[in-house]
């Protein structure tokens, strides 16, 4: 695999200035090449993969319930066909070692992806986040790994507080935040944290945190002008595109079955159109 060239730099300096912007960066998360393809011709500055997303376009639950090499081959083949800067998510790195850690997000940067959303999920319910000094030597793994191969990998560290609704509901902000100020304190350039949607809590966060926080957003969400009156410097959209493409291929089913009409893929682009969208992988591939 060819170590990261100065293109490769480049897009992840460009990557890391879009989280300090004064408009937030919004990422509609994909999960192939046609989606990402895609995305990147509506005219969204980076690409952001869904872990979920392409676990289930593999046949598998979430969850780090796909093989690791499946998942990274997939941001490695996202990350060579499009010409933005693209971010892979890699759920818990796949082994509770720091080593693990340092081995994905080498293969993160050797994939030409320039940023690694990172969590502390464990899919334990009886310990639900990974303990937290692990959780940082993790993180700092992730960072000198970046360091020696020179490349400014951007890491979104996540918590899962409030996703998996963990302990008192009471402490649950004071934990996050806890957690959140270290992964930002062992390097990580964002924080994410999943699971919120209420403004106050939000905009809390924001001010506590003193760095950009990454959150995500879907139905019963404040919309992304409210967000950014808020601070928020990242917004992502996790699994829920690739859902509701599913959604929309249910419905298509559901009325070819029942009325006998194909209303559903009246919004469908010709096959013209991504027909020339995957002839362009190609020529990107060569230029990256």
């Amino acid at each position: 695999m060819p170590a990261p060239d100065l293109n490769q730099r480049r897009k992840a300096e460009a990557f890391r200035a879009l989280h300090h912007s004064d408009h937030p960066l919004l990422l509609v998360n994909v999960w192939d090449i046609a989606s990402a393809h895609i995305v990147e011709e509506a005219g969204f500055p980076a690409v952001a993969t869904t872990s979920a997303g392409i676990a289930f376009a593999s046949g598998y639950p979430d969850g780090q319930k796909i093989h690791p090499d499946r998942m990274l081959a997939t941001i490695a083949q996202i990350a060579g066909a499009v010409k933005v800067p693209v971010t892979g998510d890699v759920e818990a790195g796949y082994g509770d070692a720091p080593e693990r850690a340092s081995r994905t997000a080498r293969n993160i940067i050797f994939g030409g992806a320039v940023g690694m959303n990172f969590e502390d999920a464990t899919g334990d319910s009886e310990h639900p986040l990974a303990d937290l000094s692990l959780q940082l030597e993790r993180i700092r793994a992730i960072r000198e790994t970046a360091k020696k191969y020179e490349l400014g990998l951007v890491l979104n560290a996540r918590t899962d507080v409030y996703l998996l609704q963990v302990g008192d509901p009471s402490k649950r902000y004071d934990e996050t935040v806890r957690r959140l100020s270290a992964f930002r304190d062992a390097g990580a350039d964002c924080v994410f944290v999943p699971g919120i949607r209420d403004r106050e809590t939000i905009g809390r966060l924001v001010v506590d945190l003193s760095c950009p926080v990454n959150i995500l957003a879907g139905p019963g969400s404040p919309s992304v002008s409210e967000l950014a009156a808020l601070g928020v410097k990242r917004i992502s959209l996790g699994s829920g595109p690739m859902r509701a493409t599913l959604g929309l291929l249910r419905r298509l089913a559901e009325e070819v079955k029942l009325a006998g009409t194909y209303a559903a893929m009246e919004s469908a682009p010709s096959h013209a159109e991504i027909n020339a969208l995957m002839n362009s992988t190609r020529k990107t591939q060569a230029e990256n």
